[in-house]
């Protein structure tokens, strides 16, 4: 298995701390939607799920830049 590193995300112009909380949304977002999934398979068996991690596809994922985010304007 590929290990991430700070410098990774340092390249994108977020610190480990952004990184971490821009991850995270998205990893609950992709649990809902394979929960959304598994209550569909009842009725349709023939679906599949993701078996990955999904912490480590919404961390690959904002490597990859499949993930938008923005910074809040500070005041």
């Amino acid at each position: 298995m590929h290990t991430l590193s700070i410098e990774e995300f340092e390249k994108l112009g977020l610190n480990r701390y952004e990184a971490i909380i821009v991850a995270s949304k998205q990893a609950r977002h992709l649990n809902n939607l394979r929960i959304k999934t598994l209550e569909q398979m009842e009725e349709n068996p023939e679906l599949e799920i993701e078996s990955r991690k999904m912490t480590m596809i919404a961390l690959r994922d904002l490597i990859t830049g499949k993930v938008k985010f923005t910074r809040p304007e500070s005041e």
